[in-house]
């Protein structure tokens, strides 16, 4: 018979001789939008990434660990970074949920954590997305109930571990969301208008702009500010991280506190104050200028850009700026102005007030360019 203190020997040594996929080639994958992919390799690079190779849905990385905490605390462009734990072939779910209980799953759970899973699934055996999700989850579950007669909660709106399932080509890779949620959740949006911008957007449209604060910045259609607060971000180094309270790859069993904690404070110690005048923005609507005013305020000198409310053909010369703006289409109209006299009136407004400005517009419909 085998003593109590033997099975607790054997199990440690299980877990130290577990060897996860993302430790052995210290390669990640950072999963980002189609159109900022360019942008977001560079972004990418100059955080400290090397070899890096497009995919999909991202890039293959290789970063050390101090690289992959700076680049979930500093990214403006990346959605979110995965860990891989496994991958292997599977054609069918009794392979992925075998393979899944075989992952030494208390390397990273411990009593009262909370979990989801994510799935994606595309030219495999197995079809269904949310299907493959509810193995891996089962699976899981599953684990723990054999080993300590408990099953983890599983959490959909706020876990505290966030896994991955992605199988293509009947090639399947379970990994650990390193972010520990979509990095675009900046954590200062506390109000928003109709079809606010994506902050990940918002922040590649200023570094498409080369703005570098020489000259002033301008949004004379702000909506809830978003452009306005990334672009505050970007000139005073604040991480776009900043308010988050705990990052996923605080979970994986080889977490070094004390190299994240010199990370951080290196990135905080970067952040350097906002000259007043340097940032600003307008709109028509009140709602909107309230909004963009409370986004502004939750930031490190948000009180430094003034956002008034004022019709952008009514405003005064806005000559030698950068003019960044997202201008207001469809559901954002309310259908209670024609569109082509709206940006015709925009055009005139840029040509005719904005002389010596440089403008960068997104636009909503390609049809209006």
């Amino acid at each position: 018979m085998v003593s109590a203190d033997r099975v607790k020997f054997l199990r440690r040594k299980k877990r130290q001789a577990a060897i996860y996929q993302y430790q052995r080639n210290c390669r990640y994958f950072a999963q980002i939008a189609d159109g900022l992919k360019e942008a977001g390799a560079e972004e990418l690079s100059e955080l400290g990434a090397e070899d890096i190779r497009p995919d999909f849905s991202g890039f293959h990385f290789r970063a050390d660990k101090s690289t992959l905490y700076r680049i979930n605390y500093i990214t403006r462009l990346i959605s979110r970074c995965l860990a891989p734990l496994i991958s292997f072939d599977c054609q069918d779910s009794d392979t992925l949920y075998q393979k899944a209980k075989q992952i030494v799953w208390e390397d990273f759970f411990s009593d009262g954590r909370t979990f989801a899973v994510s799935g994606n699934v595309s030219n495999s055996s197995i079809s269904h997305s949310k299907y493959a999700a509810l193995r891996l989850k089962d699976a899981i579950a599953d684990y723990f109930k054999e080993k300590t007669g408990k099953r983890p909660d599983v959490s959909v709106r706020n876990p505290d571990i966030q896994l991955n399932l992605h199988i293509r080509n009947d090639e399947a890779v379970i990994s650990l969301d390193t972010s520990g949620g979509a990095l675009h959740r900046r954590g200062y949006r506390e109000e928003t208008v109709s079809a606010p911008m994506q902050e990940t957007v918002a922040a590649a449209i200023i570094r498409f702009s080369e703005w570098d604060g020489s000259v002033p910045l301008y949004d004379p259609l702000c909506g809830s500010g978003t452009l306005l607060c990334e672009a505050l971000m970007m000139y005073s180094n604040i991480p776009a991280g900043v308010f988050r309270n705990q990052f996923g790859f605080e979970f994986l069993p080889d977490f070094d506190s004390a190299a994240w904690k010199q990370v951080k404070q290196e990135a905080d110690g970067r952040i350097r104050e906002l000259p007043k005048g340097l940032i600003a923005g307008s709109d028509v609507s009140a709602e909107a200028v309230n909004a963009a005013r409370t986004n502004l305020m939750g930031l490190h000198y948000g009180n430094k850009v003034s956002v008034e409310r004022a019709d952008f053909r009514k405003l005064p010369t806005v000559e030698k700026h950068v003019i960044v703006t997202n201008p207001p289409y469809g559901i954002r109209m309310g259908g209670g102005e024609n569109l082509e006299m709206f940006y015709k009136d925009l055009g005139d407004f840029l040509k005719q007030k904005c002389k010596g400005s440089s403008a960068f517009i997104y636009f909503g419909e390609r049809k209006y360019i």
